[in-house]
């Protein structure tokens, strides 16, 4: 097997070329399984995204994929390509033990509701990627693959991380605030947050109920819409998903958008945070762009945006981490025991504030979505940060983890450093599919191959 693509290279293909090769015979997963490990134990000494794998767990899990390939059953959307699991999700067979000393040695024996649905797709689990401590601010001890002096951000970091070094073509993790969004624009891949309620998070670690949400990375739209697929959908397990139909992404990503899209430019309330050369790189996109992006500012209530989401969020955490305060206060970071100190003072009436700001703001942005397509934005103040202390400022993804809507980096730009700078495109609450098909619009827009649409919105039809 094989085919025209060396053994070496198939560690490079992406998610959709690999399934599609296995699917036709030209590739076995253990064939692609062994590429990633060979591709592992030549980058990860020096990136360390991976916080437990063991090669004989994920190859026998490729071998009984060829099998079930060889009985002529059909095949999951994902079968036999390999996929990495942020270190706060459940895999029975695996260690999960969510970045921190006082969870050593634990191994959950039931999948998660993420976990189960990988392997009904097909999936082979690879292994368990790094993450921060408790999902939090902490980092752990993974590098950016494009500079290993600097952090990949975080807390999905180790995720990011591993996609980005060609390790393994797909990869899942968290967001509590920016912790998919902002690595995948350090790392210079893409980075998929649905919409609030699509994935579930049961066996996951609770950090914050209402702001948690399970993402992915990977090396296109495409691939982030596939994985999506396999993963969305009602959990009665989960009391925040939605009981509705499956959202068919990929069909709708490689659809043509039924008019020309129109993307807002919006600053941000914390815009005076941004780096001049990202300042610069969006002032030529949007450029470039001409008269398919109008600038927006939005409504004055967004101000308080980060304020009410810090609430929520602290207090919260403060709830959910009170267990691991009780077993050993002492083993948490400094920065961690603060978030929570901070959390234990949050008054009741600010969080049910906070709860009742959500749907005041997605109103507003209703109003946006009414003449736009997607919100245009950074993903991050800047290129990657030198130094691994810090994961870097989630500023820029707060205000859309706040009000639950879908959100997706692209790696379309390049700071000063020659680093990565990530594309955040917003989307309107329940279409996300929407969202991934003006990204990947956008994308042939760049790079002048753009499918041929309409040019004005006919009358009757909105966008």
């Amino acid at each position: 097997m094989g085919g025209d693509v060396s053994k070496a290279a198939l560690a490079d293909l992406d998610a959709g070329e690999a399934r599609g090769r296995i699917a036709r015979g030209e590739t076995s997963s253990v064939e692609l399984v062994e590429a990633c490990l060979a591709r592992i134990e030549e980058r990860d000494p020096a990136v360390r995204a991976w916080a437990h794998l063991d090669p004989a767990y994920a190859l026998a899990q490729a071998e009984m994929r060829d099998r079930q390939r060889g009985t002529g059953r059909p095949l999951g959307p994902l079968h036999g390509v390999p996929v990495g699991l942020k270190d706060v999700i459940d895999a029975a067979g695996l260690p999960c033990e969510n970045g921190t000393v006082l969870d050593s040695g634990r191994r959950p024996q039931e999948d998660s509701t993420v976990a189960a649905r990988l392997r009904a797709a097909g999936a082979v689990i690879l292994g368990k990627t790094v993450t921060t401590e408790l999902a939090v601010y902490s980092p752990g001890p993974t590098a950016n693959p494009h500079d290993t002096g600097r952090t990949p951000g975080g807390s999905s970091s180790g995720s990011a991380a591993a996609v980005a070094a060609r390790m393994v073509p797909l990869a899942v993790g968290t967001q509590t605030n920016g912790s998919v969004i902002r690595p995948a624009s350090f790392c210079g891949v893409y980075g998929y947050k649905p919409g609030r309620g699509m994935i579930s998070r049961r066996g996951v670690l609770v950090q914050s109920p209402l702001l948690d949400a399970i993402g992915v990375f990977a090396r296109s739209g495409a691939d982030c819409a596939l994985i999506a697929d396999a993963l969305a959908g009602y959990d009665p397990g989960d009391r925040g998903t939605r009981l509705e139909a499956f959202p068919a992404l990929a069909r709708t990503e490689a659809a043509r958008p039924p008019v020309r899209p129109l993307l807002a430019f919006v600053k941000s309330p914390v815009w005076d945070q941004v780096e001049p050369g990202t300042a610069e790189a969006f002032a030529e996109l949007c450029a470039e762009l001409g008269g398919d992006v109008a600038e927006v500012g939005l409504p004055p209530a967004f101000a308080d945006a980060h304020r009410l989401h810090g609430a929520l969020m602290l207090a919260d955490i403060a709830r959910n981490y009170a267990r691991y305060t009780e077993r050993g206060a002492d083993s948490l970071s400094a920065r961690l025991r603060g978030m929570i100190e901070e959390g234990r003072a949050v008054r009741a009436v600010d969080y049910a504030a906070a709860i009742e700001a959500i749907e005041s703001l997605n109103a507003a942005l209703e109003a946006i979505f009414d003449r736009f397509d997607a919100i245009l934005t950074p993903a991050a103040a800047g290129e990657a940060p030198v130094g691994l202390g810090s994961t870097g400022s989630p500023a820029f993804c707060t205000i859309w983890t706040f009000c639950g809507v879908p959100a997706l980096t692209l790696p379309l730009l390049v700071g000063p450093a020659g680093l990565p700078l990530g594309v955040q495109l917003v989307g309107r609450r329940g279409q996300d599919g929407r969202l991934l098909r003006t990204a990947r619009w956008l994308v042939g827009r760049l790079a002048g191959a753009a499918p041929a649409v309409p040019e004005e919105r006919p009358e009757g039809v909105a966008r």
